[in-house]
């Protein structure tokens, strides 16, 4: 069954005539993201320091956010965020409470990227930005206190995704310090959207077929689906890449290629963990005020950090 905090979260959207996503112009769907927040995420916690970065990369500039808890000493474990919003939605703001979860229950510092995004900037600005940002983060990490060796990614939905194009990358580059986990929060990892999933959970639970296809139009041309840096479920060679946790939602259309990656991980001899909230939505992660399991996710994303980082 559905989560019944999530089924009453739906129900109220629906009573109130929240406009699907697809309907809405770019901008007035990124306004209605950062509104939305206030009503169903947590209080922001306290940091020991909250500190606005500009990075270079080949587009010009890119914001980024670091959150540094209390009592982390330095040089620090980091993990970069790259936040959800199908590469169209989305910012620092959007996700700057689950950033400071992340940061305080995870025991690292947590750098967010703001990356550019379509219709603006279509693919790959995103994963230009977003691998930009990575590599700038660990040429400067002494300056800003952070451990280059104890680096992971993570993202959720659209961020998932760059999350798992940047471990490809970065693997396949060869870069000097080897990313040391990934965080794949219900990632999109297969353009193509043939996952059954897709039509079973299509219709009805927040995220639909019909945002889907709005997401994909405003980044990607059809063209483009097959690329490994849109689609990292059809790279040839998933070995040799960081620990990943990968966590999907039962009622959500990328569940299925979610796990399809976790699976193609483990088969490639690396280590992934996998976990479904199978009676959750879409983008739940970052909903802890209304859904209960949100903040169990939080913590179980936390513990996977402190484990793989020290």
């Amino acid at each position: 069954m559905l989560d019944p905090q999530a089924k009453a979260l739906i129900d109220l959207m629906a009573e109130r005539g929240v406009p699907p996503t697809h309907t809405l112009s770019p901008a007035d769907a990124r306004q209605m993201y950062r509104e939305r927040r206030a009503f169903s995420q947590p209080e922001p916690r306290a940091m020991a320091e909250v500190r606005d970065l500009v990075a270079s990369g080949p587009h010009g500039d890119i914001a980024l956010r670091l959150y540094r808890p209390a009592g982390l000493p330095g040089p620090a474990p980091t993990l970069v965020y790259y936040h959800g919003g199908g590469w169209v939605i989305g910012d620092l703001d959007t996700h700057d409470v689950l950033c400071r979860q992340l940061a305080d229950e995870g025991r690292c510092v947590v750098v967010a990227v703001d990356y550019r995004m379509g219709p603006e900037h279509r693919f790959p600005a995103a994963v230009d930005d977003v691998l930009a940002a990575t590599r700038w983060l660990q040429a400067q990490a002494e300056t800003l206190g952070l451990d280059a060796q104890r680096f992971a990614v993570g993202g959720d939905s659209a961020g998932g995704n760059l999350a798992a194009v940047v471990a490809l990358a970065w693997r396949d580059a060869a870069e000097a310090h080897p990313l040391r986990f990934q965080l794949l929060i219900y990632p999109a990892t297969d353009m193509r959207a043939l996952a059954p999933s897709h039509t079973s959970n299509g219709q009805g639970y927040v995220l639909t077929s019909d945002t889907i296809a709005y997401f994909r139009g405003h980044y990607l041309t059809p063209a483009q689906h097959d690329d490994w840096r849109a689609s990292p479920l059809l790279h040839a060679d998933l070995s040799r890449l960081p620990p990943a946790l990968v966590l999907t939602a039962g009622f959500d259309p990328l569940r299925d290629e979610g796990r399809q990656y976790a699976d193609r991980l483990s088969a490639a001899g690396g280590t992934a963990q996998y976990v479904c909230f199978e009676r959750q939505i879409h983008g739940f992660i970052t909903m802890g005020r209304l859904i209960d399991e949100a903040n169990t996710a939080v913590g179980l994303c936390a513990l996977a950090l402190r484990r793989a980082l020290g």
